[in-house]
């Protein structure tokens, strides 16, 4: 057999996955990041509508179609007071991809990307996947990143440093102080801030802010998606933006990768951004009830746990052995290591789910954790 690249060597299976691949099928799943909600009506509408119009038979623009990313566009001048022009929108295969060609384009064989600890998965093995050197920075006692951590941080080969609020897996929310903090540092020391806003919806306390809105160049590139937004997870749709020069770069590299986002997605999300937004408020209300009674459960078995604002995640401080305990009993938890070294003796808990379910899974870590105390 042939040799594999060191860059694939360098990375292995998400612990997300090898969790939830290796869990029961009659397992209580608190371990993927995946809404419970059905994609809006109006949405997969425009989905069936452009199947049966003929308009999914053709490639479409690398970038996507002029109407989905005006929606975009629209989007970020609504929710964000962003002035952003359609030309400088890609949009992506999920979020993921939209992650992957911003490291793709910006970082070289050895250079530093700064990434939060514990923090997404994909942005250590992306990386690594570039040929570059992930440099993770430990949170904040209450989860967050320290602009000043990041600053201190940098080095002569830093090329980048990812910013994600709300945050996977802590559920922690960035102050507008801290994004207007991250958009000075990109400015001044000429580095590229990532902002993964893909939880932007998913806020209960606190405020979002986007360093993009905070920059004076264009050191600054915003990835987002339809998939937390509007439980579109499996549509794969989302999108990035920056500078014209930069989108320039990062079109070199989607188009070899994907030529183009899915067509039937593409108009799904153009329908999901521009149309009604009820459901995503009753998203948020739902993820925030169920917040609630998650982080009293983990209250009363004693586990402490910073409160998360955002996303629709928990990451308590649990004795050791506490995850393999509560998977052994029927309840699927990632250990917060899956997430970097400095996740370890934490865990991440989904409450993507309907209370019911989070009180019988409560139900069983409270067992485990009386188990292992």
């Amino acid at each position: 057999m042939t040799g594999f690249s060191s860059r694939v060597e360098q990375v292995s299976i998400s612990g997300i996955r090898e969790v939830f691949e290796a869990a029961s099928e009659d397992a209580i799943n608190l371990g993927l990041g995946q809404p419970d909600f059905p994609t809006p009506d109006h949405a997969r509408q425009a989905a069936v509508d452009a199947i049966e119009a003929g308009k999914t038979d053709a490639y479409t623009s690398n970038k996507g179609t002029l109407e989905l990313r005006e929606a975009i566009a629209e989007k970020h001048k609504r929710d964000n007071d962003l002035d952003v022009d359609p030309e400088n929108v890609i949009a992506t295969a999920g979020g993921s991809e939209a992650l992957h060609i911003a490291i793709e384009a910006h970082v070289d064989a050895g250079e530093e990307v700064i990434i939060p600890d514990p923090g997404f998965v994909s942005y250590e093995a992306l990386t690594h996947l570039a040929g570059g050197q992930p440099r993770p920075v430990a949170l904040r006692d209450d989860l967050t990143l320290d602009p000043a951590a990041v600053e201190d941080a940098i080095t002569d080969d830093t090329a980048a440093f990812v910013v994600n609020s709300p945050a996977n897996p802590t559920g922690a929310v960035q102050s507008p102080a801290d994004m207007e903090a991250f958009a000075r540092i990109a400015d001044e020391y000429d580095v590229l801030c990532i902002t993964d806003e893909v939880y932007e919806y998913q806020i209960f306390e606190g405020e979002h802010r986007s360093p993009m809105e905070f920059a004076d160049s264009d050191n600054v590139v915003l990835v987002n998606a339809c998939s937390k937004a509007y439980s579109m997870t499996g549509w794969r749709l989302g999108w990035v933006t920056g500078s014209s020069e930069r989108v320039e770069r990062m079109l070199r590299v989607h188009q070899y990768a994907q030529a183009c986002a899915s067509a039937p997605a593409q108009y799904a999300a153009e329908a999901a951004l521009s149309g009604p937004q009820d459901q995503v408020d009753e998203m948020r209300e739902a993820f925030r009830e169920r917040r609630d009674v998650l982080l009293d459960g983990l209250e009363a078995m004693g586990l402490e746990c910073p409160t998360p604002q955002g996303a629709f995640y928990a990451m308590p401080e649990v004795p050791e052995g506490w995850v393999d305990e509560c998977i052994d009993r029927g309840v699927v938890v990632v250990p917060g290591d899956a997430f970097g070294s400095a996740g370890e003796g934490y865990a991440r808990i989904s409450y993507a789910t309907d209370i019911e379910t989070i009180e019988d899974a409560l139900e069983i870590m409270a067992e485990a954790t009386a188990a292992v105390q």
